[in-house]
């Protein structure tokens, strides 16, 4: 299993070089502009709860690997309140219709997101226990490469917000880091497998990070298609003043 996390870890270095982290890591542009695509990636990142709940989880472990799938599953099934916390902080929360956010959740301009979403839940169906957890440790390299890239945006829009973000922040990506799967990287490490098996696993690991490639393209043609000034918070009101050029996700 050493091989397959060497490649997990490989894959991960050339997805960080993809656009959008390139974009997120220039100075030359302002934090809330690096971070203009939140709002696209509503979608998954509320089904990801749904996804760890129900489709990564079997109530009734089969062995001790869909066990660690489980404990992983429980970490990561809650943190869609956070991004909806920060969705409000960040001066995305306005009112509209129901109809309007419904049509941004299920339009062109997020298609990738249900794509994702339906081509994990595809990935990861029949699939055992050490498989799974070979797909978790991709899908957790992709999300270090994403709160990795967000950290930094994050305490620098806290600062001038005067407010946390948890999820786009330190307090999301300490509890990523800390996962029970990264904890029990040694131990998987020293599974041997046979070189059919590791060319299986390699591909599935491939595959995550494949389907998760044109979703970071989607969020930044939503980036650079809706620019937004920078926010500031608002002195009368303790909040975010409203100066975003398109500062809602039901404008879609």
């Amino acid at each position: 299993m050493r091989q397959v996390l060497r490649h997990i870890f490989e894959k991960k270095q050339a997805y960080a070089r993809l656009p959008l982290f390139e974009h997120m890591r220039n100075e030359l542009l302002d934090p809330s502009e690096r971070l203009a695509f939140y709002p696209c990636m509503a979608y998954f990142i509320l089904s990801f709860g749904d996804l760890n709940k129900f489709v990564l989880r079997e109530e009734h472990a089969a062995d001790k690997y869909q066990e660690m799938v489980n404990a992983h599953t429980r970490e990561d099934d809650h943190h869609w309140p956070w991004y909806l916390e920060d969705l409000s902080k960040l001066g995305y929360d306005v009112e509209g219709r129901a109809t309007d956010l419904l049509h941004f959740l299920w339009g062109e301009e997020t298609i990738q997101n249900r794509i994702l979403t339906a081509r994990l839940t595809a990935l990861i169906k029949g699939t055992t226990g050490l498989e799974r957890l070979v797909i978790i440790e991709a899908i957790e390299e992709t999300g270090n490469v994403l709160f990795g890239a967000m950290l930094p945006l994050a305490e620098a829009l806290e600062k001038r917000l005067d407010t946390q973000l948890r999820y786009c922040g330190s307090f999301h990506f300490e509890r990523e880091s800390g996962h029970a799967v990264n904890a029990d990287h040694a131990e998987l490490a020293r599974i041997p497998l046979d070189a059919e098996t590791r060319a299986r696993y390699i591909a599935l690991a491939d595959e995550v990070f494949a389907i998760f490639e044109p979703w970071t393209h989607e969020l930044l043609r939503y980036a650079l298609a809706h620019p937004v000034s920078a926010p500031v918070a608002d002195p009368e009101t303790d909040g975010v003043s409203q100066v975003m050029t398109r500062s809602s996700v039901l404008a879609a």
